[in-house]
């Protein structure tokens, strides 16, 4: 029995005692996907808690037998992607902030640094990170919420595609055309950077 099962068990045998559980299993990689869908922390920090709490309002609705075939990962991505994509069609008439990787690890897509690097390297490292950063959150938010399940937060393809509510297929399609759109951007940014290094 895996961790989520067996805390789909407590949660039916006693939510109250439980779900502190819960949060602590989960809050992290909620914020995380919350923060890579809105580039804000305050923000993501938001809907991070609105979806803890939605998700408690909703347990308390169902029946042990429901909850325990919950497959909580997906179904709290669910939520808070839900609440993100709310959050931001409210936030669209501002300018969105670029998303900081800074202190929460970066997205799997990056390589991981050493702890040895020197100063240039770790500055170089940094550009990098922001260099993602800046062009996950351009990705039209249809890519950006696929590859963010699927290659920051690690979901598979059935989770990720159970998460968005769309099939499989389409989630593998989004996944590869938002990789290859940011690949794009940073090609480009690479050609604009020689152009101007030989101006």
């Amino acid at each position: 029995m895996d961790t989520d099962d067996r805390l789909s068990a407590d949660l039916a045998r006693d939510l109250d005692r439980a779900f502190d559980a819960l949060v602590v299993a989960h809050q992290d990689r909620m914020y995380t996907i919350a923060l890579r869908m809105l580039g804000d922390p305050r923000d993501a920090e938001e809907a991070a808690q609105d979806a803890l709490v939605r998700a408690y309002r909703a347990l308390a609705t169902y029946d042990a037998a429901r909850i325990r075939e919950l497959r909580l990962r997906g179904w709290l991505t669910t939520i808070v992607l839900n609440l993100c994509r709310t959050r931001g069609v409210r936030r669209s008439a501002r300018h969105a902030r670029p998303i900081s990787l800074d202190g929460d690890g970066g997205p799997a897509l990056e390589p991981t640094a050493s702890r040895n690097q020197a100063p240039a390297e770790v500055a170089e490292r940094h550009a990098e990170r922001e260099r993602w950063a800046s062009r996950l959150a351009e990705l039209p938010p249809v890519y950006r919420a696929a590859v963010v399940l699927r290659h920051v937060d690690g979901l598979s393809y059935p989770e990720a595609a159970a998460a968005l509510g769309r099939p499989e297929g389409t989630v593998k399609a989004q996944v590869h055309r938002g990789i290859a759109l940011l690949r794009t951007m940073l090609e480009a940014d690479a050609r604009h950077d020689l152009e101007e290094m030989t101006a």
